[in-house]
């Protein structure tokens, strides 16, 4: 047990399959609701930044985790490949690991889809779910407000100067070097509505490394088998309640992907992050918490 910016913080492994260990950081209440925080491909746990953390304490135990071949968990994929369904088994485990029967789930990114796989697999361990940053896990066409349909494959795809990005090799030039072709990743993905804070991405990825305890890039969630991750029918028979975050600057499921993940999952409300994109600066902060929290709220009050 550690302390930090003055509330208590709990780090412990969860084994999640054989010779597999997930590092996992619980930080809030002991006996508040838990929230579980499901990060994007080849990102730690780490990679939600602190203030946002804390601000969702308020209310909850927070829970974040460093995926497979992340962080501080284990990195198997070279000798052990896994499907990308196995992740979402892993977010299970990590709650049964620490004990929780159910929680609040939010993810961003992969992690948004790997919530949609709990929603459809496993609703009983949610509490609710909030997804931003992805698309939905559905085939069901996206219904544009005047009634016409468009089909998913239709919608708008990733920005050109994103899929640049991804498509350049990435040459080991060293820590230093390798934290500014981050940085300049984080400015892409910011969206460009909001002023960047290069200053801020700067100190989150130099904590990234020290946790990590390289500046290595992993590449496994990209490698890993995506198949069979539909969940149609499932989506549209959802119970549980669903928060979809739009962010209105998205590079790279921009709108209207927000508003068909709305439709894919029954019963889920949409709300607009003023600014967002792809990433979460100081700005996004204080309105994303409070979306959340209202949400997660609603629930509470409900039950």
């Amino acid at each position: 047990m550690v302390q930090q910016r003055g509330t208590a913080v709990h780090e412990q492994f969860v084994e999640v399959a054989p010779g597999i260990r997930l590092w996992t950081e619980q930080r809030g209440p002991v006996d508040a609701p838990a929230l579980l925080l499901v990060m994007g491909a080849q990102a730690s746990g780490v990679g939600w930044p602190e203030p946002l953390v804390d601000a969702l304490t308020a209310h909850h135990r927070v829970i974040r985790y460093d995926h497979r071949d992340t962080g501080r968990s284990t990195w198997p994929f070279e000798d052990r490949p896994y499907r990308v369904t196995d992740l979402a088994a892993d977010a299970v485990a990590v709650l049964d690991g620490l004990g929780v029967e159910r929680a609040h789930v939010v993810g961003l990114s992969l992690g948004g889809m790997l919530v949609q796989l709990l929603l459809a697999d496993h609703p009983d361990r949610l509490l609710s779910a909030t997804l931003m940053g992805t698309c939905a896990l559905s085939t069901v066409p996206y219904t544009r407000p005047d009634g016409s349909a468009v089909p998913v494959d239709a919608l708008p795809g990733i920005a050109p100067e994103v899929l640049e990005m991804w498509a350049r090799p990435v040459v080991d030039h060293g820590e230093a070097a390798e934290i500014e072709r981050r940085i300049a990743h984080w400015r892409v993905l910011d969206g460009g509505r909001l002023p960047f804070d290069e200053a801020f991405f700067r100190d989150l990825e130099r904590r990234v490394v020290a946790h990590t305890g390289h500046h290595r890039v992993g590449t496994a969630h990209g490698r890993a088998d995506d198949g069979g991750m539909l969940r149609t029918e499932e989506l549209a028979r959802n119970a549980v309640p669903t928060l979809v975050v739009c962010a209105p600057a998205e590079p790279v499921f921009p709108p209207p992907h927000p508003q068909h993940l709305a439709q894919a999952v029954r019963g889920a409300r949409l709300v607009e992050v003023e600014g967002m994109g792809h990433a979460l600066p100081p700005a996004v902060h204080r309105p994303l918490a409070a979306a959340i929290l209202a949400h997660t709220g609603a629930v509470a009050l409900a039950r």
